[in-house]
């Protein structure tokens, strides 16, 4: 259950800090730090990054301060923030279907 909240914790921070209006006059446009906030699957590594840092402070998750934990949060992070964000959209799942048929 700690790692569903972790998962879920790191998408709704991902996605509220790639996306969400309340943070456009923070978030950077340009530069590395642009591509970093406009790439849920970069984002995501370092909210990870971040969750398991602050790990301590909640009762949520629970995870051993070794860096190599800290990398596999990242990478979880990254990994599930990106799916979700490719899954779901601001109305609903985003479903493209291509047709065998269809012509390229």
């Amino acid at each position: 259950m700690e790692t569903l909240h972790f998962i879920l914790c790191s998408y709704g921070l991902t996605f509220l800090l790639a996306y969400g209006s309340i943070f456009n006059f923070i978030r950077p446009t340009k530069g590395k730090l642009g591509d970093l906030f406009h790439c849920p699957l970069c984002l995501g590594f370092w909210i990870g990054i971040f969750l398991w840092a602050m790990n301590g402070q909640t009762e949520l998750f629970s995870f051993d301060y070794s860096l190599f934990t800290a990398f596999l949060c990242g990478c979880l992070s990254a990994g599930t923030s990106y799916f979700f964000s490719m899954l779901l959209k601001d109305f609903g799942l985003n479903l493209n279907v291509r047709l065998e048929n269809e012509k390229t």
